[in-house]
């Protein structure tokens, strides 16, 4: 493992395939809506923004926030999403930094609180997040709903 380089697409914006191709293998969702979402914050559309840990040139983790992240809670928005880190680095403490970067981010720009959809129980709680309710998202079960205040 090199020297970890934690950064927003905005600094980044030539990673903009490689990262939509990355988040579409990890989570099954079209590349397309990733490019959509993307776009959209490159173009500053939005400020819901894209954010990943690099390792040289590897993007080895990384997190979005969206409008909603495919549950039934409108009112619950904005969603960090697409949570991911690569098996290999696991438990360093990566995604945890792209969380709280997450949070910097959006509250720098007026946007708090935030909301995030998870199964995981003990992860998010060590970040600050705390479990809200119940939601119902994708998947017939009810799912465990997070803020961060």
């Amino acid at each position: 493992m090199g020297q970890l380089n934690y950064i927003t697409l905005r600094e980044q914006p030539q990673l903009k395939e490689a990262a939509a191709l990355w988040f579409h293998e990890k989570w099954g969702v079209p590349e397309q809506a990733y490019l959509d979402c993307m776009n959209d914050y490159l173009s500053k559309k939005t400020e819901y923004g894209w954010y990943l840990c690099l390792d040289g040139e590897r993007i080895v983790a990384g997190m979005g926030v969206i409008e909603n992240d495919f549950h039934e809670r409108k009112d619950l928005a904005p969603n960090v999403c697409a949570v991911y880190t690569e098996k290999e680095y696991r438990c360093k403490g990566i995604a945890g930094k792209l969380l709280n970067m997450v949070v910097e981010d959006m509250r720098a720009k007026g946007i708090s609180p935030i909301y995030l959809i998870s199964d995981h129980v003990g992860f998010y709680e060590k970040y600050g997040w705390e479990f809200l309710c119940m939601v119902l998202g994708s998947d017939p079960e009810m799912t465990r709903m997070y803020i961060h205040k």
